[in-house]
C-alpha cells in the first residue's frame, strides 16, 4: 500500500504552476535586450565649385629686356639686358559652375585688377650718350577671362584666357620730350592656367601663371637730341608681353 506524500511535497506541487510565469520573467531579464539597429549615418553632399567668389592675390611679373633698335636719324640704340619685372598684387572676382558635383567639368568667368611695381626705366645708350624712354609706365593692368577646368573633388586644374587692359602715368622724362606723347592706355589678351585647392567649403587657395600681352597703341616715335643735357629722348621698341606668376586666396558663397 503506497505511502501518502509528505505535506511539503503537496505544497510545492500546488505552488509550482503559479510560479512558472515568475521564473520565465526572471530568465528573460537575464537575456540581453533586443534593440533595433541604429539608422545609417547621413552621407555628406559632394563638394561643388559652383558659386560666386571674391579674393586677393600677389605675385611677380617678368618682363623681358627691351631689344636694341636703329633710329633712322641717329643710329643704333643699345639697351640694357636686365629684367624689368617687379612685384604685383590685386583682387579678383568671378563665378564658377560645376557640371557634376564631386569630380567633373567646371566652367567660369573671372575678372581681376592688379597694381604693379615694375621697373620704371632701363639704361640705354646711343653710342655713349644716354637714351631715355618717354613711353608711359605700366602701373596697373586687369583682365576679363573665361576659365575651363576639371575638378578632382577639392582639387581644380584649369586653363584661362581672355581680354586684358592696362595703363599708367607719364614717364620720368616725358616733360623733356617736345613732341606729342602717346596715350597711356593699352589693350591686349591674357592666357594661362592654374591649380586651385578648396581648404574648406568656403575658402580656397590657388597658384596661377599668365602671359599678358598689352599691345601698344602707338608706334615708335622720333628720337630727339637735347644737347644741353646731353641726352636722347624717344619711345623706341619694347616687348608688350610679360609673364605673371601669382598666388591667391578666394572666399566663395
Amino acid at each position: 500500500m503506497p505511502r501518502p506524500l509528505p505535506a511539503a511535497c503537496l505544497t510545492l506541487a500546488a505552488l509550482l504552476p503559479a510560479s512558472l510565469p515568475l521564473l520565465r520573467e526572471a530568465a528573460a531579464a537575464d537575456l540581453p535586450a533586443r534593440q533595433a539597429p541604429p539608422p545609417p549615418l547621413p552621407v555628406p553632399p559632394a563638394f561643388t565649385w559652383t558659386g560666386f567668389y571674391l579674393g586677393v592675390n600677389a605675385g611677380y611679373g617678368f618682363r623681358g629686356a627691351p631689344a636694341g633698335f636703329t633710329d633712322v636719324t641717329y643710329g643704333t640704340v643699345a639697351q640694357s639686358s636686365r629684367d624689368r619685372g617687379g612685384f604685383l598684387g590685386g583682387v579678383q572676382a568671378g563665378y564658377a559652375y560645376q557640371v557634376t558635383p564631386g569630380s567633373g567639368l567646371v566652367l567660369g568667368l573671372e575678372t581681376d585688377f592688379q597694381g604693379t611695381a615694375f621697373a620704371k626705366a632701363d639704361a640705354a645708350y646711343l653710342g655713349t650718350t644716354p637714351y631715355d624712354s618717354v613711353a608711359p609706365n605700366l602701373d596697373y593692368f586687369g583682365t576679363v577671362r573665361a576659365r575651363v577646368g576639371y575638378a578632382f573633388d577639392r582639387v581644380l586644374v584649369y586653363g584661362t584666357g581672355g581680354f586684358a587692359y592696362g595703363g599708367g602715368g607719364r614717364a620720368t622724362y616725358a616733360a623733356a620730350y617736345p613732341s606729342t606723347l602717346p596715350d597711356s592706355s593699352r589693350v591686349g589678351y591674357a592666357v594661362g592656367g592654374g591649380l586651385e585647392y578648396a581648404l574648406t567649403d568656403r575658402w580656397s587657395a590657388k597658384i596661377e601663371a599668365l602671359y599678358v600681352n598689352l599691345r601698344r597703341g602707338w608706334a615708335s616715335t622720333a628720337t630727339v637730341y637735347d644737347a644741353a643735357v646731353p641726352a636722347y629722348y624717344g619711345i623706341g621698341r619694347t616687348d608688350p608681353g610679360f609673364a605673371v606668376v601669382r598666388a591667391g586666396l578666394n572666399y566663395r558663397w
